[in-house]
């Protein structure tokens, strides 16, 4: 599966397609709306890609001392770029890994 593959079954699914990582499927809840399933997801991933799909969804909600604490757990930084550059980063690495 590649981005584009990923963002057509976002449009037109109601559900992730079978076979995805548990972070791939946070983001896909995600990008659908559906922010309390995604961070539900997300916080039950103890790995550095769990993690930062975590601190993703936490900068999204606003919430930036946590998303902080996420972004550590990874080994990362927040990025000055947009969620939405984000997001594509982070489904694009996830889709690699």
């Amino acid at each position: 599966m590649n981005l584009e593959d990923f963002l057509m079954s976002v449009d037109v699914e109601t559900k992730p397609p079978g076979g995805l990582a548990k972070t791939l499927q946070a983001l896909w809840w995600d990008k659908k709306g559906d922010w309390d399933r995604a961070h539900s997801i997300a916080q039950a991933i103890s790995t550095v890609q769990g993690s930062a799909v975590h601190a993703y969804l936490h900068r999204e909600e606003g919430v930036l001392w946590n998303a902080d604490y996420w972004y550590r757990q990874a080994g990362r930084q927040r990025p000055e770029i947009t969620l939405e550059e984000e997001w594509r980063a982070l489904v694009t690495e996830m889709l690699v890994g």
